[in-house]
């Protein structure tokens, strides 16, 4: 054989044992210990991913839990701010029950005005609100009046009733809860520009003494309101649509406030304080509502809690 075919022979037994080898190596896959120590690198790897991520995604959750119950917390102190705003005069009350759960109690306004007096116009003509004879059920406004449907003041014939010169709860007869200073208003109808309002009957003039307005202010309600905070369910209730009474509501479970329309303000609230403050004037005093609102917990820890506090001046001019 010649020397240049037992090299070509040489290099086709060397190519097909590269070939062979390079097979083997293709389809020889991981072993048993390779794949544990990659597991146990990812692993490691992953611990240490975590500990440097945990920390912002755990801030950024309780921030989150944070922001959403403040949202609940501001969005109920505006509401009871509004309802304040409309409260009438000297109607604001506080109490608590023997759990320590709180109640603010107020009776909202729809409108208000000046009625017709005698000292307005001497001569007696049209329809002065009568504190002298109790058969008198009608007055006529003094100005416009809201009467237009689907106006939220509008003044509803049946159900609201007229207080005129309101002092406060305990304060006879000028007392609203217990209805010495109030009436059902049965019509209301507008002639020639001029609103006249029919009562129910005439309270005012039976009141001993009589309590008509300095100003010849009257205010039309629509009835009182109870907010309620339970200390053991942590709620913030809303309570409407009850019969004022003399004698303030502090139960939930028994009373006026059991078949009373509600709404849920807020949850969480494990804290809240009501201050009602009449020291410096009786005409203006101060609302302090202070709210402690818990931030529902994450699953990997407590998301703490938000304060809110706010002032309410309240007008209680009568």
């Amino acid at each position: 054989m010649k020397t240049s075919e037992k090299m070509a022979g040489l290099v086709r037994m060397a190519g097909a044992e590269r070939q062979r080898l390079a097979q083997r190596f293709f389809n020889r896959g991981f072993t048993l210990i390779e794949m544990v120590i990659v597991i146990a690198l990812i692993g490691v790897v992953s611990s240490m991913v975590a500990l440097f991520i945990r920390f912002p995604v755990v801030s950024y959750l309780d921030s989150a839990a944070r922001a959403d119950v403040t949202d609940t917390g501001d969005a109920a102190l505006r509401r009871m701010a509004r309802d304040v705003r409309l409260a009438l005069p000297n109607s604001l009350r506080v109490a608590t029950d023997t759990s320590n759960n709180l109640y603010l109690e107020m009776i909202l306004t729809r409108t208000g005005g000046r009625y017709l007096s005698t000292d307005d116009n001497p001569t007696v003509t049209g329809n002065p609100l009568n504190f002298a004879v109790s058969a008198q059920t009608t007055f006529d406004i003094v100005g416009p009046a809201h009467t237009a449907v689907g106006d939220p003041q509008q003044m509803q014939a049946g159900s609201d009733s007229v207080v005129v010169y309101n002092l406060g709860p305990g304060i006879a007869p000028a007392d609203a809860y217990n209805g010495t200073n109030s009436a059902l208003i049965t019509a209301v109808s507008t002639v020639n520009n001029v609103t006249t309002i029919t009562m129910q009957s005439n309270p005012f003039a039976i009141e001993n003494p009589n309590m008509p307005s300095p100003y010849h202010r009257f205010q039309v309600i629509s009835g009182p309101v109870t907010y309620a905070w339970n200390i053991t369910a942590k709620t913030l209730t809303r309570y409407w649509g009850y019969a004022a009474a003399e004698t303030q509501p502090n139960s939930t479970a028994t009373g006026t406030l059991t078949t009373a329309r509600n709404a849920l303000m807020a949850t969480g609230v494990s804290q809240c304080s009501f201050l009602y403050s009449q020291t410096n004037s009786l005409s203006n005093a101060l609302l302090e509502i202070d709210l402690v609102l818990q931030a529902p917990s994450t699953d990997v820890g407590d998301a703490g809690s938000v304060s809110l506090f706010q002032q309410i001046h309240v007008d209680n001019t009568p």
